[in-house]
């Protein structure tokens, strides 16, 4: 192999164009193709950048010339020559109209054929661009990607910096305490039977460091969770975490609006409009069905309860004489698409979500057709098409049952149904969701139990509710939503000891249990603790959103599978009895 004795880069592939006709330039990187037509030979040579054509004639020197002969697909070369005009250009690239004459090559290093073709194009499996990433990651759509998180990153930096915002590290190894879900554990060589957690979020260190002054914390955290994964979420990840002091909802709010704002602007050069909508989760639940909803389209829902409460149509009555609800949404000019067949599959589909079942109008021809017409009174289908919007070329589709099921059914629906019209607009929706329930009742256990981590601090008004009505406290938390997913989440925090000490109580947490997993930060609030809160916001969704891409996964480096494991290293992978007995650590077989 050669060396790069003598030779130095000058320039990335893309950044050459016709007003370069005639620099001497270096390029270096992989070979996307070569092109061997006897006495010419054209190499497309590829770098983080773009492509640009290297050329190898009847001027190149002999041996320069054998050696492009022997060039193939993700040899690692440099070359050397003159920038001159294409006779035949490319439009579709942005160095299309000129090439290098090509006066010194070096192979730096060779390369076995890939597994898969190192492209936009490639259509390998998944497991397999993930078994092989290193070679995955040279594809341009994924370059393109990473190079879009390195500049929200630079971004977010950038504007929390503006705003008197200082970066701090916080621990990896901690505590492990009660965050929701559960902790990674690391065990501790030096202390026998005893362990670490990785943080799920740096949220107590970060409380700690508003009670020492720095009254506007920013960082771009690694977070660890050992749960159930899907295609936004994965067991470690990354947050753009941010504190303040001083400060109320509406402060918290703006200066996060700020940052939207010049983040599209300056990485997309999208205008986001502020204020920001917001809604309470309430309203949220009540018209999307969701407490992060698309909001892009339409498509809400109704309460048609009052109406059909008296219906013969038993399913409908039943239900709200049992404490339930019937609702539903009104899908516009949906009656072509939403056949019969095809209203049987969404009827299979909620089921297999919880709901019991789906009844329907389709409106086709002068009279709509009802699947339960023949239960109504005079006059009870004109007050139902009425309430829902509906016309003629409308699908509308119903739910009975408990309200919470009957909401989470149509949240689902309405998704559904707005993918197969293919309705969703090409648009970037914001918005604030406040007021959460603070306490959510638990029907398996019986119980209430937190919606939130418990150093959430709940409305005023609420707080003569802590003991007697939990339904009635809400929270002063916050969400962003993007487009239907969860972008960031966060609260005004506790630092009232005595009302810190209720709420640990509210939760079923014992003096004792409570001082045992939290006790250094209570302490903490007994030397001055001013008023705080933050937020993080999920930067690989984030990445993953402003790209438009189906999965994190597409927006991460070196990403987790469904089941936790890297396919490339086969990590989690075992480790040596040595390695377990310095940890005082055996492992106990699986039985069968």
């Amino acid at each position: 192999m050669d060396t790069l004795k003598g030779i130095k880069r000058t320039h990335y592939c893309n950044d050459l164009r016709i007003t370069d006709n005639g620099a001497n330039v270096t390029v270096c990187g992989w070979v996307q193709r070569n092109r061997d037509l006897g006495q010419l030979i054209f190499i497309d040579l590829r770098d983080r950048t773009g492509i640009v054509q290297l050329a190898f004639d009847d001027n190149t020197a002999k041996d320069i010339f054998d050696k492009a002969s022997q060039l193939r697909s993700e040899y690692v070369i440099a070359a050397n020559g003159i920038v001159r005009e294409r006779s035949s250009k490319n439009a579709d690239i942005p160095t299309g109209d000129i090439e290098i004459e090509v006066t010194d090559l070096r192979i730096l290093s060779s390369a076995q054929t890939p597994p898969f073709e190192i492209s936009d194009d490639c259509n390998a499996r998944e497991e397999l661009r993930l078994r092989y990433r290193y070679l995955d990651l040279r594809r341009p759509e994924l370059q393109n990607n990473l190079l879009m998180r390195h500049k929200i990153v630079k971004a977010a930096r950038d504007y929390y910096d503006s705003q008197g915002f200082i970066e701090i590290e916080t621990p990896v190894l901690i505590k492990s305490t009660p965050e929701g879900a559960r902790d990674y554990l690391v065990p501790s060589r030096l202390h026998r039977g005893q362990f670490y957690a990785l943080p799920q979020s740096p949220q107590l260190y970060k409380q700690l460091l508003m009670v020492a002054g720095y009254d506007r914390y920013m960082q771009i955290a690694r977070c660890f969770r050992d749960e159930d994964l899907r295609a936004d979420r994965q067991p470690e990840f990354t947050q753009i975490d941010l504190e303040m002091s001083f400060v109320d909802m509406e402060d918290v709010l703006e200066i996060n609006e700020g940052f939207i704002k010049y983040l599209f602007k300056n990485v997309l050069d999208v205008d986001i409009p502020t204020p920001l909508p917001r809604i309470t989760y309430t309203d949220a639940m009540n018209r999307y069905g969701s407490d992060k909803p698309d909001t892009r389209f339409g498509m809400e829902i109704t309460d048609i309860s009052d109406i059909v409460k008296d219906s013969g149509f038993g399913v409908f009555s039943g239900a709200i004489s049992s404490g339930g609800t019937v609702r539903g949404i009104c899908a516009k000019n949906a009656a072509s698409v939403y056949t019969r067949k095809e209203i049987d599959k969404l009827t299979e589909y909620v089921r297999g979500i919880g709901a019991k079942g789906l009844a329907f109008i389709r409106w086709v021809d002068e009279t709509p057709t009802c699947s339960f017409a023949k239960f109504l009174a005079d006059g009870e289908l004109e007050q139902i098409l009425q309430r829902m919007g509906a016309q003629r070329g409308d699908v509308v589709l119903f739910v009975a049952d408990r309200k919470k099921t009957v909401l989470s059914t149509l949240g689902a629906l309405r998704l559904e149904v707005a993918k197969k019209l293919d309705i969703i607009p090409d648009q970037f929706n914001f918005l604030w969701i406040t007021e959460f329930p603070f306490f959510e009742y638990d029907e398996e256990s019986g119980q209430y139990l937190a919606m939130h981590h418990p150093f959430t601090a709940p409305l005023d008004e609420c707080v003569q509710y802590l003991d007697s009505d939990p339904d009635k406290v809400f929270a002063k938390a916050y969400d962003l939503v993007l487009n239907g997913v969860e972008l960031s989440s966060g609260s005004i925090r506790i630092t009232d000891p005595e009302l810190q000490n209720k709420m640990f109580a509210a939760l079923g947490m014992s003096k004792e249990e409570a001082h045992a997993k939290f006790g250094f930060l209570t302490d903490a609030f007994q030397y001055g603790a001013p008023p705080h809160g933050g937020m993080g916001i999920g930067l690989d969704r984030l990445v993953m959103l402003m790209l438009k891409q189906d999965s994190i996964r597409d927006c991460i480096a070196f990403p987790k599978v469904q089941n936790a494991s890297e396919l490339m290293t086969e990590c989690p992978s075992e480790v040596d009895a040595k390695q377990l007995e310095e940890l005082f650590i055996s492992i106990i077989p699986e039985t069968k």
